[in-house]
């Protein structure tokens, strides 16, 4: 009898034990994913929002409505129509907690969501995140997690983008799926984007009948994708300053023209042509190379002595291709500092045009997956001008470097440019403070145009 007696209790308590897990992972499910950490970023404004979670059946518990704390953040705040953005989707604050006394392992939860997109543009954006969380105890609050995905910029404007519905998928013991929607759609704008039109290339081009003539000769311009209709201007150049020859043609419906020059000013150097009221490197085209041929005669007892000041190139050199950051503890985080190899800008071109040094930054990747988002490291630049250089370097103004790029320094357009400068920076990476220990590097690239 005490043997048949004790066998019931054997079994319930086996059930009860079995379901336990059951139930702590599903609870789990409704609330959270214990990321280690948020990616770094841009990170945009914290929303709240009321959340709708339905747990799994098998957790018998109703559904339980709370409100969610998010943020979205982007790679870029600023793109062009066709780039492709980078959208990370962090939940800060879940709508609840581990209701159980249950210690629930490590990495047995993978999110997915979406992020809704209004103003400019609109639709949903999927984002995924890893799975990946630390154990939660029983009755502990769950840390915050994330989700990252992409979209590619198809309409010029603001962008504005909302932490949408989400579902956390558990692997422990079972398979389940807790879907979390957002109770009024849309959540509050976490961020935005600013779009623009894509930059179209320059593609007008401008060919010469001949390379050389004497003073009143009459030079055959051709051109060709230039705007149809428009009215171009065919002008002379001595060196970087225009000349009194001028002439007009209409470009045809190919965007194609043909038209003469007469070249009376015996130091000019080339021929431009150009839509619109003055010169613009946007809508111009040249200088093609042209000589006058000066036969003026040479007085009795004199020798003319002829000379040529061949332009050069726009060019940089580094002092140094690593850079070593200080570094920082466990955490506690903060700024890695360090200074940016010298770089040295040759402008030697001898026209009127400037020239801007930019950077831009991939994220530092460390141990495993660990990173450190480009959008953290910032810098303040500096630069200095060679004496008599007939161009001032200007520094790019402080801030974010990140990988959609800032000037670290440039010369403005004028009416002759040129000389030699060097550009540095004082850098600092804003390390979070629980980022995993290691050694973490990124490729800050410098493109000189």
């Amino acid at each position: 009898m005490g043997s048949k007696g004790r066998s019931p209790w054997r079994s319930r308590g086996s059930r009860r034990r079995r379901l336990v897990p059951l139930l702590g992972a599903a609870a789990l499910a409704i609330t959270a994913n214990g990321a280690l950490a948020c990616p770094a970023g841009a990170a945009g404004s914290d929303v709240d929002y009321a959340t709708h979670c339905i747990p799994p059946a098998i957790a018998g518990l109703p559904p339980i409505d709370g409100t969610t704390t998010a943020n979205v953040s982007v790679d870029k705040e600023n793109a062009k129509v066709g780039d492709t953005v980078t959208v990370t989707y962090t939940v800060v604050k879940p709508a609840a907690g581990n209701p159980t006394e249950l210690a629930l392992p490590a990495d047995i939860m993978t999110p997915t969501g979406k992020v809704t997109l209004g103003g400019a543009q609109s639709g949903d954006v999927t984002v995924t995140g890893p799975k990946k969380n630390d154990p939660v105890p029983g009755k502990g609050a769950f840390p915050s997690f994330s989700m990252t995905g992409t979209f590619t910029v198809t309409h010029a404007g603001t962008i504005t983008l909302s932490p949408g519905d989400y579902n956390i998928h558990t692997s422990y013991i079972m398979e389940l799926d807790t879907p979390c929607t957002v109770t009024n759609p849309p959540a509050p704008v976490s961020e935005s984007v600013t779009a623009t039109d894509a930059t179209q290339p320059n593609t007008r081009a401008i060919s010469l009948g001949s390379a050389s003539g004497k003073p009143g000769d009459s030079v055959t311009v051709t051109g060709s994708d230039f705007t149809p209709g428009a009215t171009v201007t065919l002008a002379g150049r001595s060196g970087a300053a225009g000349t009194a020859d001028k002439a007009t043609v209409t470009a045809g419906s190919t965007g194609t023209f043909s038209g003469s020059l007469t070249v009376n000013d015996r130091t000019t150097t080339g021929i431009v042509a150009y839509e619109g009221s003055a010169w613009s490197d946007d809508k111009g085209a040249g200088p093609a190379a042209y000589t006058v041929v000066d036969d003026t005669p040479v007085p009795a007892g004199s020798q003319k002595l002829t000379t040529t000041v061949k332009a050069g190139t726009l060019s940089m050199s580094q002092a140094g291709d690593a850079v070593s950051l200080s570094a920082v503890d466990f955490g506690r985080g903060g700024a890695s500092t360090g200074n940016l190899r010298t770089v040295t800008v040759e402008d030697f071109r001898g026209g009127p045009a400037g020239w801007s040094l930019t950077g831009k930054v991939t994220d530092f990747t460390g141990p495993g997956a660990a990173r450190i988002d480009a959008g953290k490291l910032s810098w303040t630049p500096a630069c200095a001008t060679k004496a008599g250089s007939p161009s001032t370097c200007q520094a790019g103004s402080a801030g974010t470097v990140g990988g959609s790029g800032a000037t670290l320094a440039s010369a403005p357009d004028s009416t002759l440019t040129g000389g030699e400068f060097t550009a540095d920076a004082r850098l600092s990476l804003d390390v979070p403070a629980f980022t995993p220990p290691g050694s973490y590097s990124g490729v800050l690239t410098l493109t000189l145009t």
